[in-house]
């Protein structure tokens, strides 16, 4: 079943990470990484487009805060759902984040305020890389990728673009995907989205004169700058990504051989 028989109408960013080229001329089998949004908006006629993918596992990284507010997924069949929360509650970019989706005051932030939505975004990019809990899920959901049981695999965030896209980064990059098409990935969240995302802008602004379009609209976006972002701090607390893959996340040779014995072709 290729990508364009089983688009997703509730998650409109769903799409197979299968066919990408590695640097050694081979390319990712179809089939087994599935990147998406959260399930919990699919619709009725979703959901026999979710079985014939017939997911083993899904990994779900956002935190039980963010489970609580949203629709339960919606699964077809029975897999495997292991819960990865990527996400703390106490950092100041995500509060200042958080503040600024629900209209409260931001004189804490001003800072951050100053700087702008961007740049906070950023900081959120290189704490994927840093943060304990980014570590430690980003690196649980790896090992899993890298297990003939849990595959197909499906994995999503709340929007499926963060840390959905920096976890398809990191699987990527294990696999030696090209650095090219991972971003050309990456990006393709704002084709795949344009519409959504402009009736979701319309929604947060109206009636709220606190909260202007032009800093809401890079929470909606994926940017290249974010990705910078995060392969500098790669770069700055590992010195490459391998060191980044061993030292950061705990992912060992024997882990990485094992995800291009699965996922390659």
């Amino acid at each position: 079943m290729t990508e364009r028989d089983w688009a997703l109408v509730g998650a409109p960013n769903a799409r197979d990470l299968g066919g990408l080229p590695t640097s050694d001329g081979r390319r990712v089998r179809p089939g087994r990484l599935i990147r998406t949004a959260a399930l919990g908006r699919l619709t009725d006629e979703d959901l026999p487009v979710l079985g014939k993918l017939a997911p083993a596992c899904v990994v779900d990284l956002r935190h039980a805060s963010e489970q609580e507010v949203a629709p339960p997924d919606r699964l077809a069949g029975e897999p495997r759902v292991v819960h990865l929360p990527v996400y703390d509650p106490a950092h100041p970019v995500f509060t200042y984040v958080s503040a600024v989706l629900l209209g409260h005051d931001l004189s804490a932030y001003e800072q951050l305020a100053r700087e702008g939505m961007p740049a906070a975004m950023a900081a959120i990019y290189r704490w994927f890389v840093t943060g304990e809990s980014a570590r430690a899920g980003f690196g649980a959901a790896v090992r899993l990728a890298a297990e003939g049981a849990n595959l197909p695999l499906l994995f999503h965030c709340s929007a499926g673009k963060d840390r959905t896209g920096w976890l398809s980064v990191v699987l990527l990059t294990a696999l030696g995907v090209d650095e090219a098409a991972i971003r050309a990935d990456y990006l393709r969240h704002n084709e795949l989205t344009e519409s959504l995302r402009e009736v979701l802008l319309a929604a947060m602004t109206r009636g709220r004169s606190n909260l202007d379009p032009a800093s809401a609209r890079p929470l909606l976006e994926v940017r290249p700058e974010y990705l910078d972002a995060a392969y500098d701090e790669v770069r700055r607390a590992h010195g490459s990504f391998g060191a980044y893959l061993r030292d950061g996340l705990g992912v060992t040779d024997e882990t990485v051989a094992a995800l291009r014995a699965q996922l390659l072709e």
